[in-house]
């Protein structure tokens, strides 16, 4: 039996137009994100064959790396994180036009040197190639990476439509609106916005974009999706993890920073933007811009606020008893950062008025689940008057999109007997059952994308701006009540008591995933 008719997924990725001559330059090449996802995802995307025949990886880092030794590396990492066995001569096509170049991302005679190995790598080939610059770095050195990539001319070594340079750009993308316009700014000076990739990889997940499949190919869906039907919609993303080591880093970020602004904000964006005129990129991130746009802002009244914060304390996570957050490493025990929120959101437009969405993120609750839930408004009691015998649940659809990507749809069903009696029952959809468990994973699809020049699940520079918009004047509340406001919630749980009461205001109630 063929790959293809395994997973029929992979059959569907292999109608994509091949990608022309490529060079992907991963800066940050040492770093963990290379290690466990970037270099697999090239690794399968090899196994599909839907590399192109002339390709090569350039690694980029501080660190000086031979070439021989950055291979052992990323052999190592495709060993160790591939989702599929090492194939040894799969492996040896990449191997041979893998190389590795260091120098500092502050130094422009070191991105000069890139250019001229990148060029000397084109010579090998034969051809012009596209260059696909990966930006796998902290944060901090973005803008000294995008300036030095203008000022050496990689950036703009071809300008036609087929041989442009691209740059991937990791998130956090910016730390608030004003970094993120600066960013955007500074990206504008060096790049056209169709050369740049900025990375989200809840964007590649399956049940992420099966989201428009299930919202614009089933006619017994959308017709129900707006406010006469749904009652609200809850986006749950829980991590049962804590920060660990990582205290240091967190404490400048926060649930809101690290999960809303971006992963759930994404979600939010595909669940209720309108309808695109056509599966376009530009088409789909236009409408996601007018939904969050619409978003109205927070109201930040302690007395009615449409916003939670709360810190984990000590408890019980899988039996294991578990350290609080201000116990953790490299956290200052009266820290002010949040390591769950929730969000109350409302949205100014003739689709949703009224609909509330909640949105919760956070660190060390009951489990790691993510989820997009739909509840839908009550039927008329007329025929099936709650009592004892007619036990009546709202309709909802749910879609999982971790750790089991698939999707639930809530009903009521008549229980067999003689009697007429009623219960909720559930009926499940999982890729893995379908599909098979060995789907491709989110970095292949997102690299690929990179490689065709698809931006449909990458994130545009006025899509971060409106985000940004909505979060950042809650972060200046926050950073002038100092610990005012901030709830606690016990390790093991799905976050503190205040969050319920934000829901029961509305007579609604947070689902148990």
């Amino acid at each position: 039996m063929s790959d293809d008719s395994r997973h029929p997924f992979l059959k569907g990725l292999s109608k994509h137009r091949g990608a022309q001559p490529t060079i992907i330059t991963i800066f940050g090449a040492s770093g963990d994100l290379c290690a466990r996802k970037l270099v697999p995802a090239i690794y399968n995307l090899a196994v599909d064959n839907l590399l192109p025949a002339d390709f090569s990886l350039i690694g980029y880092g501080r660190k000086p790396i031979p070439d021989d030794e950055f291979r052992k590396l990323a052999h190592d990492s495709i060993t160790q994180f591939s989702r599929r066995p090492l194939n040894e001569d799969i492996w040896n096509r990449i191997e041979k036009n893998a190389h590795y170049c260091s120098g500092g991302y502050d130094e422009l005679d070191a991105f000069v040197a890139l250019k001229e190995k990148i060029e000397a790598v084109e010579k090998d080939m034969g051809r012009e190639a596209q260059s696909v610059i990966y930006v796998s770095t902290p944060p901090s050195v973005f803008e000294p990476i995008i300036k030095n990539l203008g000022a050496s001319g990689l950036a703009t070594r071809y300008q036609d439509a087929d041989s442009h340079t691209k740059v991937v750009i990791e998130k956090p993308f910016g730390k608030d609106l004003d970094s993120a316009r600066h960013l955007n700014k500074v990206i504008q000076g060096v790049f056209q916005e169709r050369q740049v990739y900025r990375i989200d990889h809840y964007l590649g997940k399956e049940t992420v974009q099966d989201l428009l499949v299930q919202r614009f190919a089933n006619s017994i869906f959308e017709p129900l999706w707006n406010r006469q039907y749904v009652d609200n919609v809850q986006i749950t993303v829980a991590e049962s993890l804590g920060v660990g080591t990582r205290g240091g880093y967190y404490e400048q970020s926060g649930a809101t920073r690290d999960m809303i602004q971006n992963h759930t904000m994404q979600l939010l964006a595909l669940t209720a933007m309108e309808p695109p005129v056509s599966l376009d990129p530009e088409a789909i991130r236009d409408e996601k811009v007018k939904l969050l746009k619409a978003i109205k802002p927070l109201n930040l009244d302690y007395q009615n606020s449409d916003v939670i914060r709360a810190q984990y304390t000590e408890g019980l996570v899988d039996g294991q008893k578990v350290e609080g957050y201000r116990q953790s490493e490299g956290v200052s025990p009266e820290s002010e950062t949040e390591t769950y929120a929730s969000l109350r959101l409302n949205i100014n437009n003739w689709r949703w008025e009224g609909v509330p969405f909640y949105l919760r993120s956070g660190k060390r609750m009951a489990r790691r689940v993510t989820e997009i839930a739909i509840q839908f408004k009550r039927p008329p009691s007329t025929l099936f008057s709650e009592n004892e015998m007619f036990n009546l649940a709202a309709n909802s659809l749910v879609f999982q999109i971790q750790p089991d990507e698939g999707s639930t749809v809530l009903l009521n069903a008549k229980i067999p007997g003689l009697q007429t009696r009623t219960q909720p029952v559930k009926m499940h959809f999982k890729y893995s059952a379908t599909f098979g468990s060995n789907t491709p994973e989110a970095y292949e699809r997102l690299v690929l994308d990179a490689m065709l020049g698809d931006g449909t699940l990458f994130i545009r520079g006025d899509e971060t701006e409106a985000s940004w918009s909505l979060i950042t004047p809650l972060h200046e509340f926050w950073a002038s009540e100092g610990q005012r406001g901030m709830e606690n919630y016990v390790s093991g749980s799905w976050g503190p008591r205040a969050a319920d009461r934000v829901l029961w205001e509305k007579g609604h109630e947070w689902r148990r995933p």
